[in-house]
């Protein structure tokens, strides 16, 4: 066997391989520290301008604190895909509650946003189609779907897609409650209460069972 073949024999053959360590996925994902509050900052602008003045002044400081953090990154040469996320949700948000003068409008395209999730996501499931295995397959193994050729994997990403489904229905449901109440300071605060922490929590879970089955499956079997 000469040495290139022997080299390719002894590559790595998992359903993990090439992935980054754990700690790098999760930096990667949640754009590190200042990622995460990058994405809060706006909404609590918008909490403290809106308590302290009005509404109108709430959504200007809002929605140009996003876009100054969206350019900063721009001029820096960074990644400002979390920006341009966080200003799209923002945006939408602040012409629906400049329309109606009411604050709680502010919140209320992340509600429905939090149920389409989720109903996408059973219905993917129950297709036997897990979302989160195609998104795993996208973002960290550079669009190969190899667990789709075992079924521990595949079983995995079933009950991983269940759960990111639960996590927006909490989502939309608490947020939708205190819709209903007319409490739009705690609707910001659940916002951010149950967006980065709550995603944390699904993406290490979601982390650790992918490599865990990965590592624990030593021949795929037909799903």
């Amino acid at each position: 066997m000469s040495a290139d073949e022997h080299a390719e024999s002894a590559a790595p053959t998992t359903a993990d391989e090439a992935v980054p360590t754990f700690s790098e996925q999760m930096s990667t994902q949640l754009g590190g520290i200042r990622g995460v509050l990058e994405s809060c900052i706006p909404v609590l602008v918008f909490i403290g301008v809106n308590i302290a003045v009005s509404l109108r002044p709430a959504l200007i400081a809002a929605v140009g604190i996003a876009v100054l953090i969206g350019l900063y990154r721009l001029i820096r040469h960074q990644p400002v895909r979390h920006a341009v996320n966080g200003l799209f949700g923002i945006a939408i948000g602040g012409v629906i509650a400049w329309k109606t003068g009411q604050a709680k409008d502010f919140y209320a395209p992340g509600i429905f946003i939090a149920f389409g999730y989720a109903a996408i996501l059973l219905g993917s499931m129950v297709a036997r189609r897990p979302l989160i295995g195609y998104v795993w397959g996208i973002v960290m193994t550079g669009g190969k779907h190899t667990w789709r050729e075992s079924g521990r994997l595949l079983r995995v990403f079933q009950w991983l897609t269940l759960l990111w489904a639960a996590c927006f229905v909490l989502r939309g449901a608490v947020q939708g409650i205190l819709y209903w109440a007319d409490a739009p300071t705690l609707l910001g605060l659940s916002r951010v209460a149950l967006s980065w922490p709550l995603y944390v929590a699904q993406l290490a879970i979601t982390l650790w069972a992918v490599r865990r089955a990965a590592r624990t499956d030593p021949a795929p079997t037909p799903a």
